[in-house]
């Protein structure tokens, strides 16, 4: 009988509220007419939930100690580059990934019109395959207030042969 191999499962969870002042980068794409997403970064919720999904099915940490909200190279960054980055630290560490789930929870933007793309630019990003599903909470709480958004990753990896 063969050896089990490796594989670990990480779970990230990320929030922003909207910022009408800038524009919406939400799964590494832009929302042209959509409230942007507050933040130090360009607020992207879907990546950064990713990055510590990734990072914490590693036992590497999270996004905060990958990258600082203090840092000025940081500052209005894509957080493609944080997944790109996290995606080092995993390689180093001897794991890649098998692949990801993110459920994106708010009221906008209409997400199912262009889950396929934003799908597509996820795992082309990720270098497996990445999941999007959408949902609001009927009016309830921060999201269903209309407030921001919030994303849910689970990540599954794998030590490196």
């Amino acid at each position: 009988m063969s050896p089990l191999p490796d594989i670990r499962v990480g779970s990230g969870f990320d929030v922003h509220a909207y910022d009408h002042e800038s524009p919406l980068r939400l799964a590494g794409i832009d929302w042209p007419g959509e409230p942007g997403l507050s933040g130090h970064s360009d607020g992207d919720a879907v990546c950064h939930a990713v990055v510590d999904a990734l990072l914490s099915a590693a036992g590497l940490g999270d996004i905060g100690g990958l990258v600082g909200v203090d840092d000025p190279a940081t500052h209005n960054a894509a957080s493609t580059g944080f997944v790109r980055l996290a995606l080092q630290q995993l390689a180093e560490a001897g794991f890649r990934p098998v692949n990801v789930s993110v459920q994106i929870i708010g009221n906008r933007p209409k997400f199912a019109p262009r889950r396929s793309e934003a799908e597509q630019v996820m795992t082309a990003l990720v270098g497996a395959p990445v999941s999007l599903s959408a949902t609001t909470t009927d009016h309830l709480g921060f999201t269903g207030r209309g407030e921001g958004i919030a994303a849910i990753a689970t990540a599954l990896i794998v030590r490196s042969a």
